[in-house]
């Protein structure tokens, strides 16, 4: 929901109907708090948010559920994506708590304002040099496995009609390439400010977007990003109806009733 949201405000950017909301997380849950039965609709998304948490931290402490899943590689991303939805979920319980009015700062606000902090540790510019690097490289990654349909594998294609199969993958290929490109995009600007030793350089995902308005393509590639993220949105639904969860004694990868091996994974 927070994708297609961020999508849409992006979109609306990039067609210069700009209503001042942020194309990103605190944009989106303000966005949503605005609507009908918003307060309600906040507390729905606060169960969500809670429920990805409760459910990557039981996959850093028991493994995933896929080939692989008990490296430790892969129990310390499931900590760390833990940590970021909790982030997330305390964000929207403040907005939730205040009647449906953003909670908390614009992201690009909160993502200068801590990269200034950072950078004024003792080796803050090399740390904060490190997690740009550290975004980037998770964007290519996730550009890659996007590009390779690596998504596919997590996801119970055995179940799905031929048509229905080919939509999903390209949702998830069109929004994962997005999500990936918004990442490197993020931790180029979070490097310049390591390298500048200036935090105002540091950009949220809002400002990201808008940068890409700035390019020779002009507001085409803000809205083709906006588009993908959208799409990213939409495969999400997708993957929560098809993904594969192993049942007891049952390996992850042929799932209780499956037909067939299936194909390939990790949500972009």
């Amino acid at each position: 929901m927070i994708y297609v949201l961020v999508g849409i405000l992006a979109v609306r950017i990039g067609l210069g109907s700009d209503s001042g909301q942020e194309a990103d997380r605190s944009g989106a849950v303000g966005t949503l708090g605005e609507q009908p039965f918003g307060r309600a609709l906040l507390w729905a998304l606060v169960v969500g948010l809670a429920a990805m948490t409760l459910w990557r931290l039981c996959e850093a402490a028991f493994g995933q559920t896929v080939e692989g899943g008990e490296k430790w590689s892969r129990r310390l991303g499931s900590l760390g994506m833990a940590v970021f939805y909790a982030v997330i979920c305390v964000g929207v319980v403040q907005t939730a708590l205040v009647g449906g009015s953003p909670g908390g700062r614009p992201g690009d606000e909160t993502s200068k304002e801590y990269t200034a902090r950072v950078l004024d540790w003792p080796g803050g510019r090399v740390i904060v040099g490190v997690f740009g690097v550290a975004l980037i490289v998770v964007g290519v990654v996730i550009l890659v496995r996007s590009l390779m349909r690596k998504f596919e594998k997590n996801l119970r294609t055995d179940e799905m009609r031929p048509a229905t199969r080919r939509i999903i993958a390209t949702l998830g290929l069109i929004g994962g390439s997005a999500c990936g490109v918004v990442a490197v995009g993020a931790g180029l600007s979070v490097l310049l400010a390591a390298v500048r030793y200036d935090p105002s350089q540091a950009k949220g995902m809002d400002a990201t977007l808008r940068s890409f308005a700035a390019t020779p393509a002009g507001p085409a590639l803000l809205i083709a990003a906006a588009v993908g993220l959208l799409l990213l949105g939409l495969y999400s639904f997708c993957e929560a109806r098809w993904r594969k969860a192993a049942e007891h004694g049952t390996p992850a990868e042929q799932p209780t009733g499956a037909a067939g091996p299936g194909t390939r994974p990790g949500a972009p």
